[in-house]
């Protein structure tokens, strides 16, 4: 039925359970939304029309579109750069060929900004451009100085071979005539000859001031017209302060040293390299800085995905190679309403719902034996490469609602359980990675991961060194192996430590679940060894309450020995050498050819410890 019948004889307050009335709160956002999003763009009744942004709006723009040029690929910014750099030619071009022919340098600079006009408005990338928008991303450091680096180095490189080229063609091309090439070579004489390194580097400065500042202008422009005035009021004090952009200069030494005036490392050290300086601190320090301080701590809020703040480091952000939001991942916001309380957590990472329901099975297995555990399966949706740009909302709901569909076989599992189950979903392109950060977050004390074929971390990324990165677990590791997932004969191999004891732990776990007979396993070297080997086995089994265990001591090699025993067993439980498992794992160095050659299901084990700064260094 239409509007006017379901209206009709509904008096207010008689509203069923199924129309509640909205809150104040979400009546004044949809005020908000619908002035907001006005067909006319019109305010409501009795507010101002703002005609610019204001400058928290304004950073929250470059923030934005310095995210989109961190994370592009090389050679998307090198071909970039190239275009701006050859554009530079057109600047140089235009200026010297208007002064010759005019005879007057006032009409020759009239036409010197057409050049960066191409590049701000054609969206090319020039380094100098870009000492605003990506230095916003690292201050709010959501991008690391190793980044900022490699982005400038590709633009500059990007820049300087297209000018390059350009200065080629002008050279060799017959573009100019006689007196425009007389007049180029007095140009750039005036800069390479006539100014001082101090003076070059001072002026340069300035300049850098002025590009930087027109980024910033431009992004508060709200039309195109508006941004081509300002980028061309702003290039022409360039020449008419007589001051130095590191483009123009690099194209001004290479025509020089083209025409036998100066050596490479005179030009270079003496005319470019100053210019290069003065043109960053300029762009850096009087306008970045200055902007970036003057607007408010809201900065960042459209950074964000859903309110998440995830920023790096201060290790991240001074060594990582971290580019803009890319890495920060798209999580449940069921995930904040997990419980954190005394529980014991076994976090699960699920990269494919429909092959690792057997994970779930074995985690409610050993939560089952516990009555303040819980298991947390978190579905982990990989997306390839980087993210240039946060996803809508629309495809946030439509891969959630397709996490929710898969995950529902999963959670039908879990059922069979008595045991507290949650699930959640974090969509990240840094998968194996994101299990640590998860782990973390979740405060979780186990991690139950799936070693297969298409394992987790087959096609991840991980931005930190592995080695690095898995020997700093948040919690404990195990690792399965599923062959038809058996706890009913278990064959524990040790040598004691810390992945033993957790071995055991698990051990203990799975006799209180499903009732495992368990078999202990110490290898030595020969039969002499055999009575210290006994006693270090009943110690050992008498420590970890596992007296009612089999204890077997075997002579010979230690793979040879396992897998003899392994064949009456269903399970077989491996604790990680202190060299660690996982970053094996991910390495495919895990040489164990045992885990291979046995018929039941490997259970590798890890615990988290401490090592010295020495161990870390040098293993």
């Amino acid at each position: 039925m239409d509007d006017s019948e379901r209206d009709e004889g509904t008096e207010p307050g008689d509203r069923g359970e199924s129309e509640p009335y909205p809150d104040k709160a979400d009546l004044d956002e949809s005020v908000r939304e619908a002035v907001e999003r006005s067909r006319m763009g019109a305010p409501a009744v009795g507010e101002a029309v703002r005609d610019r942004f204001s400058a928290d709006e304004v950073f929250q723009r470059i923030i934005a579109a310095a995210d989109e040029e961190v994370t592009s690929s090389g050679r998307e910014l090198f071909f970039s750069g190239i275009a701006a750099g050859f554009a530079i030619s057109i600047t140089f071009l235009l200026y010297a060929s208007l002064s010759a022919a005019t005879d007057s340098k006032i009409l020759g600079v009239l036409l010197y900004p057409l050049g960066f006009i191409y590049i701000i408005i054609g969206g090319y990338q020039l380094y100098t451009e870009n000492t605003l928008p990506p230095v916003a991303l690292t201050l709010e450091r959501i991008a690391s100085l190793p980044t900022l680096l490699r982005h400038w180095s590709i633009v500059l490189l990007g820049n300087f071979t297209g000018g390059a080229v350009g200065t080629l063609v002008l050279v060799w091309g017959g573009v100019f005539d006689p007196a425009a090439a007389a007049e180029a070579l007095a140009i750039s004489r005036k800069g390479a000859f006539e100014t001082g390194w101090w003076p070059l580097f001072f002026k340069a400065v300035f300049a850098g001031l002025i590009v930087a500042g027109v980024v910033w202008v431009g992004f508060s422009s709200r039309d195109t017209i508006s941004r081509i005035v300002v980028t061309y009021l702003a290039f022409l004090a360039i020449p008419l302060g007589g001051l130095f952009h590191v483009v123009v200069s690099f194209s001004e030494t290479l025509y020089l040293l083209l025409h036998g005036e100066i050596g490479a490392v005179v030009g270079l050290t003496e005319f470019v390299l100053p210019v290069l300086i003065g043109n960053t601190l300029g762009g850096i320090t009087l306008v970045t800085l200055v902007n970036y301080f003057q607007t408010s701590e809201d900065r960042l809020e459209s950074a964000r995905f859903a309110g998440i703040e995830r920023r790096l480091t201060p290790r991240e952000w001074a060594f990582g190679r971290f580019a803009g939001r890319s890495y920060v991942p798209i999580l449940d916001p069921s995930e904040r309403a997990l419980s954190r309380g005394d529980e014991y957590r076994i976090m699960v990472p699920i990269a494919n719902p429909r092959t690792e329901s057997n994970l779930v099975d074995v985690a409610c297995t050993l939560a089952s034996a516990r009555d303040d555990a819980t298991v947390h399966a978190v579905h982990v949706v990989q997306t390839p490469g980087y993210r240039s740009s946060a996803p809508s909302r629309r495809q946030r709901e439509r891969i959630s609602a397709e996490s929710e569909r898969l995950m529902a076989p999963i959670r039908q599992t879990a059922r069979g359980y008595d045991v507290n189950f949650e699930t959640s979903m974090t969509v990240t392109n840094r998968s194996f990675e994101e299990v640590f950060d998860a782990a973390r977050r979740t405060e979780s004390d186990l991690v139950l991961l799936g070693w297969e074929e298409d394992r987790l971390w087959s096609d991840a990324r991980a931005e930190r060194p592995l080695a690095e990165l898995t020997n700093q677990l948040p919690c404990d590791f195990l690792v399965v192996r599923d062959r038809d997932f058996d706890a009913s004969r278990i064959l524990l191999p040790t040598y004691g430590g810390p992945n033993a004891d957790l071995s055991a732990e698990v051990v203990q776990l799975l006799q209180s679940a499903v009732g495992s007979a368990v078999s202990l396993l110490h290898v030595v070297g020969s039969d002499a060894e055999r009575e210290s080997g006994e006693q270090f086995l009943e110690e050992w089994a008498l420590d970890h309450d596992l007296t009612d265990a089999e204890r077997l001591v075997e002579t010979g090699t230690v793979e040879a020995a396992i897998e003899g025993a392994a064949a009456d067993h269903t399970l077989l439980i491996l604790g990680a050498t202190e060299r660690g498992l996982l970053s094996r794992l991910l390495t495919d160095s895990l040489h164990i050819d045992v885990i291979n050659d046995v018929d039941c299901s490997v259970l590798l084990t890890e615990r988290p410890h401490e090592r010295s700064l020495f161990e870390r260094l040098f293993g």
